[in-house]
């Protein structure tokens, strides 16, 4: 069996033998279009957002195929990665399609500052570098690993408390500033009795809380109160799935990673789901999927750097940078914190946000090796397995 590349097709692409489909997807409608053996024109169609629908469209092409004297032995459909996910390919190799989702921003197009967008236009692009993929071509553009159903439910616990946590503290941060506006400044929302005292507050002016905006707070401090349940909820749940299926392998890594000193149980839990339990090809790749190389822009003798990519995982980027200052503070006396503290002598902030970026960088690949390889990087302290909680 031949193993997935990204870059490029492992399988010869025979176009007398091939139908080649692209599906530019939208919430209302899909437009499909296809390259059909034996037919010189490009066929275009417009579907409801409905796989069997989808389904008898490529049978019908392959039977128009058949009937010009082609006999399709293989047929292959690609749609760019977004809103619909990849429970669309899953379902087409299940029915003996090769389904392939390609990564938007791998795609180049026009550079025109006022350019002519539209669905049709759309799936030309999509067909052209679908097309140079299949051919085994590289730089045309990059495929998504198709997830199982199993391996896209493991990230929801971690996206639904990151979720959760925003909405904590956008609830706390507005009910601070509704108290602010009336000159209340000495009262703490996350105190467990909150919601109580507020009937009792009283303004500078020694008077109680207006009737409306009481009552605004009281919902505030409901919903406030809904979202704490709620992530407590989803910690406790990690707990016992971690504690049921210890010796399940995603959950070793959580358990492996959570021994570094400055890591806690939901930042290895993130960067398990997200990218240690991805089979990346080399440090490079780690390094790059985690959004933490550089975007250098060069031409002639112009030379200057755009900053972090956009293409990479957001959380993980997000993550191993919180990360590294953590680093910086529990491990102060490993090699990687005295190498920040040497590139970093000079005090220039410009320094200061570049070096934090490539110490990310390096403890990414470092708990990739510790994940993956089982090596423990040097100078980082562990803690007991047995403090972990």
């Amino acid at each position: 069996m031949q193993c997935f590349d990204a870059n490029k097709s492992l399988i010869v692409l025979d176009q007398d033998s091939t139908l080649v489909a692209v599906i530019e997807m939208s919430l209302s409608g899909w437009l499909v279009a296809g390259v059909v053996p034996g037919l010189k024109r490009q066929p275009k169609k417009k579907l409801d957002p409905d796989p069997d629908a989808l389904l008898a469209l490529l049978r019908r092409w392959r039977n128009e195929a058949m009937k010009a004297g082609r006999q399709v032995e293989r047929m292959t459909v690609a749609y760019e990665a977004g809103r619909d996910g990849f429970w669309l390919a899953r379902w087409l190799n299940g029915r003996g399609i090769e389904a392939y989702v390609i990564h938007p921003s791998s795609i180049p197009v026009p550079r025109e500052h006022r350019r002519a967008k539209t669905d049709r236009l759309d799936t030309e692009l999509l067909m052209r570098a679908f097309l140079g993929w299949l051919r085994g071509e590289v730089k045309h553009c990059t495929m998504a690993a198709i997830p199982t159903l199993e391996e896209e439910d493991a990230k929801r616990p971690n996206r639904e408390h990151q979720m959760l946590t925003g909405e904590r503290t956008r609830l706390i941060n507005r009910l601070k500033s509704a108290l602010i506006r009336l000159g209340i400044r000495n009262f703490k929302p996350t105190l467990g009795k909150a919601a109580e005292r507020l009937a009792e507050l009283r303004t500078p002016e020694d008077v109680p809380l207006p009737e409306n905006t009481l009552a605004e707070l009281k919902r505030d401090m409901a919903r406030l109160s809904l979202v704490k349940d709620q992530i407590k909820a989803i910690e406790r749940d990690r707990l016992v799935r971690i504690a049921k299926a210890a010796n399940h392998g995603p959950n070793v890594m959580v358990q492996l990673i959570a021994q570094v000193i400055g890591i806690g149980l939901e930042t290895a839990d993130m960067l398990v789901q997200e990218i240690l339990s991805r089979n990346l090809r080399d440090r490079r790749a780690v390094a790059r999927y985690g959004g933490l190389t550089g975007s250098p822009d060069e031409s002639g003798s112009r030379r200057r750097e755009k900053g972090l990519p956009r293409s990479g995982n957001s959380r993980v980027r997000r993550g191993m940078i919180e990360f590294a200052w953590r680093f910086l503070q529990f491990q102060s006396d490993s090699p990687l914190a005295e190498w920040h503290r040497n590139q970093t002598q000079s005090g220039r902030k410009d320094v200061r946000k570049r070096t934090i970026v490539a110490l990310a960088r390096k403890l990414l690949i470092a708990l990739w090796r510790l994940a993956t390889q089982g090596v423990v990087p040097e100078g980082i302290a562990l803690r007991k397995a047995s403090a972990i909680h």
